[in-house]
């Protein structure tokens, strides 16, 4: 128990002295959860009241050498707590509800989303808008605006929305998700069952997974976090320390706790380009799930490889251009066409209008060989 008490003080003073994180909406079946408890165990109680009781008083070498953690960690509480404090007062007046409308004819969901421009553009997921064309956007002020639905892309589960009124919000900036670490805190903000602007906290519990959309299609570089999300959470950000939305919340496993997950903010950042520009994102079709990975060092000294990190395939799709090209899971993807590929997100951004149609070589890392595929792309259905 001390054990775990002193690496729960430790990480505090991380976060006192660095950049702290802190995350989403669906559910699925999960492991069991083992609770951990920083109170002492019985026999250590037991112990300890033994030895003062042969003694009578305590050992006065043992009161000048016994570290009086109280006021530390009183400190180091104080020092998350407002760290957290500050985030949620920067980031919480950008965070909206969305209560979609169906053809005119009422209510027909509702969740949330994050303004990422003063001019009233809103980003939430495409599970969230359900294909709808019109929404009402609440603020956290209490004011009501009413929005059109830009653009849907069900691939990465995220939407556009923007507000028809001239009003002047407060926006959020999207960060840059390639430099999260595990291990780091994370913030989520968002309306949970109708309960406006809930915080919760949580760390980030993994990087690079990937997700099947609602449109059947792989979904790559999500984040999976732990913070206590519920239905409402969706399209609300997952945001770090210094303010800057990491990702947008999108699912939850039902029936476990704390396996959450928000598409990184570096997909989010690409399509919300395509949809301002285009309405919708041309993407060119590869067939494969990919996470990102660091290189082996020594197999990537021994190659000359600058590059530190690289895509690996976590699944192939049966019948699409990587299957066809003798792309296997586990490669590890390192080039498209000449561009190095440091991570999932460099695929999804690289995987453009541009490629369709195209045959494109991928150089990859095939245990410890490396190896040049082609791949005939075609547009994404």
């Amino acid at each position: 128990m001390r054990f775990a008490w002193t690496h729960f003080r430790a990480a505090l003073k991380y976060l006192a002295n660095g950049s702290i994180y802190l995350g989403m909406d669906e559910k699925i079946l999960g492991p069991r959860d083992f609770p951990i408890s920083f109170m002492e165990d019985a026999e250590e109680v037991e112990l300890s009241v033994h030895a003062f009781a042969g003694s009578g008083t305590a050992d006065p070498r043992e009161e000048r050498t016994r570290p009086d953690h109280a006021g530390d960690d009183t400190a180091l509480l104080d020092a998350y707590s407002k760290a957290v404090t500050k985030v949620v007062e920067q980031v919480g007046p950008s965070v909206v509800r969305l209560d979609i409308r169906q053809n005119g004819r009422g209510h027909a969901g509702s969740g949330s989303g994050v303004i990422l421009s003063p001019d009233g553009l809103v980003l939430t997921n495409s599970h969230v808008v359900q294909g709808a064309k019109r929404a009402d956007v609440t603020v956290l002020d209490g004011r009501s605006f009413s929005g059109r639905v830009l653009g849907d892309d069900p691939d990465t589960d995220l939407a556009l929305v923007r507000i028809d009124e001239d009003a002047t919000l407060p926006a959020a900036k999207l960060g840059n998700s390639k430099k999260l670490k595990p291990g780091e805190i994370a913030i989520a903000i968002g309306n949970p069952l109708g309960f406006d602007a809930s915080v919760t906290a949580g760390v980030i519990s993994a990087l690079g997974r990937s997700l099947r959309s609602k449109s059947g299609r792989l979904i790559e570089d999500v984040i999976q976090t732990d913070a206590a999300l519920n239905p409402g959470n969706s399209g609300g950000p997952l945001v770090s320390s210094q303010g800057e939305v990491i990702g947008i919340n999108t699912a939850i496993i039902s029936g476990a706790q704390g396996i959450c997950f928000a598409v990184a903010s570096n997909t989010a950042s690409f399509v919300l380009g395509e949809l301002v520009a285009h309405g919708r994102v041309r993407r060119a079709y590869f067939g494969i799930g990919a996470g990102t990975v660091p290189l082996p060092r020594k197999i990537a000294l021994r190659l000359g490889l600058t590059q530190r990190m690289g895509a690996v395939i976590s699944a192939v799709e049966a019948g699409s251009p990587a299957d066809h090209a003798g792309l296997l899971t586990g490669d590890i993807l390192l080039a498209l066409d000449g561009t190095p590929i440091t991570g999932a997100d460099d695929l999804v951004r690289l995987l453009d209008a541009d490629k369709i149609d195209r045959t494109i070589p991928f150089d990859i890392l095939r245990r410890s060989d490396q190896r040049r595929f082609w791949a005939a792309l075609r547009e994404r259905n």
